[in-house]
């Protein structure tokens, strides 16, 4: 469902991707490991349309994305791909039920009725039904990461990209992100690609990817 070839990228002198093939497929959960400069988050923020690569080709869900621009590449972004980092980047002055909202706000395909409805069941089944109004101050780092999470998934898009998820958590709570992944993908059939230096919880994937000096590893 996520297909991409020969994705290459420099800045400046340094080339940081040499030529990545990668394919994704419907209802997995994927994880990419190797050494801090491997080119990982480079490629992660490429196949999500957050940056352009020099070279290559991107397909989702038979679509190419790489050639979309402006308004065209923003819809498509907010309707089929969400994103996890491993900072949360949650609004501080808005709520947890308001931060998840607002994508399916921005999206307008449903009223702000069904948006909320939708928001406030994502929570529940993250286990923060109880904690709809608290704004992020108030909610610990597991709490605000699983807000993200379901802020990623109000649109229901056909991939979720997560870049080094758990690297702002405690261990408890890293491993509770990965099973949250499983849950959801066992649930919704939901597809994860996820970018992570935990070689431990990568095991837990259905697949991992070594990425070495700016390639797949074989």
């Amino acid at each position: 469902m996520l297909s991409a070839r020969n994705i290459k990228r420099s800045f400046g002198d340094l080339l940081v991707l040499k030529g990545v093939d990668i394919d994704i497929r419907q209802g997995e959960i994927a994880s990419i490991v190797g050494s801090s400069g491997a080119g990982k988050s480079t490629l992660l923020h490429i196949l999500g349309t957050l940056d352009k690569a020099d070279e290559g080709e991107i397909y989702l869900e038979g679509q190419r994305i790489d050639q979309l621009k402006g308004k065209k590449l923003s819809d498509f972004r907010n309707r089929h791909i969400g994103f996890v980092f491993q900072f949360h980047h949650l609004l501080p002055e808005f709520s947890a039920l308001e931060n998840v909202c607002i994508p399916g706000w921005i999206f307008k395909d449903k009223s702000k009725k069904e948006v909320e409805a939708r928001a406030k069941s994502l929570l529940e089944k993250l286990g923060l039904g109880h904690r709809l109004e608290n704004k992020p101050a108030a909610l610990s780092g597991g709490e605000q990461q699983r807000v993200a999470v379901a802020r990623a998934l109000i649109n229901n898009p056909a991939i979720v990209f997560a870049d080094e998820p758990t690297g702002n958590l405690d261990s408890a709570n890293a491993r509770e992100l990965h099973h949250l992944f499983f849950d959801l993908k066992n649930e919704f059939n939901q597809t994860f690609l996820v970018v992570t230096h935990n070689e431990e919880l990568a095991q837990m994937s259905d697949r991992v990817l070594h990425m070495k000096d700016g390639l797949m590893a074989p």
